[in-house]
């Protein structure tokens, strides 16, 4: 689950509780700097949704009622995932938020999924600390297409990560490929060469040894 092993757990995030006031909630998303936290029950087991700082700030302006509850500014409550919840599933959510809210199977506050652990997820998977050299290669997006660009950069080196992307004012689709520490210049010109006789190009090269 791979969600789950991502997720900052409930022990380790700061909530509050449906009961908390507005001016409470407030003081503690002042005394933490949070821009906003989760609302639970009073079990502490059911997520409410979140309350933001803006939020209670305006409320404040406006010269309202800090007395009233947090969940009168509630806000989120329907955006969650589970722990078992498809992985790509969290981009189409997390977007405009903070964090994304992490259930576990019996529905319960598990924690949340924060925008800097899936940044250092895909720095991981793109292997910028260990590769040589990473390639953006296009291609006119037809079948087979990565099949047979994997083929001719593996002549000359292996592939440490790989990752397609597609732009919408275009028909190109640029290929990412992060290099073997061992690969060099002249793998990285034999690449080319070779990609472009058959249709293909490198349109970037960058070189990440001379990062580390």
């Amino acid at each position: 689950m791979l969600i789950k092993e991502l997720s900052l757990a409930k022990t380790r995030v700061r909530t509050v509780p449906e009961t908390v006031t507005l001016e409470e909630a407030l003081e503690l998303l002042e005394e933490f700097g949070y821009r906003c936290v989760p609302i639970l029950d009073e079990s502490g087991s059911i997520y409410r949704g979140n309350i933001y700082r803006m939020h209670i700030y305006k409320h404040k302006s406006e010269g309202k009622d800090m007395t009233l509850p947090v969940t009168h500014l509630l806000k989120n409550a329907t955006k969650f995932v589970h722990t078992s919840s498809s992985f790509y599933s969290i981009f189409f959510m997390i977007k405009d938020l903070p964090y994304i809210t992490v259930l576990d199977e019996n529905d319960h506050f598990y924690g949340i999924l924060t925008h800097s652990a899936l940044i250092n997820l895909l720095e991981q998977s793109w292997k910028l600390d260990k590769g040589s050299y990473v390639l953006t290669i296009a291609s006119a997006g037809e079948k087979g297409d990565l099949a047979n660009i994997a083929k001719f950069v593996n002549r000359y080196s292996d592939i440490m990560s790989c990752i397609t992307l597609d732009v919408e004012e275009g028909p190109i689709r640029r290929t990412i490929m992060t290099l073997e520490p061992s690969a060099t210049d002249e793998d990285v010109e034999n690449i080319s060469k070779i990609l472009d006789r058959r249709g293909f190009r490198v349109i970037q090269v960058e070189n990440l040894k001379e990062k580390h």
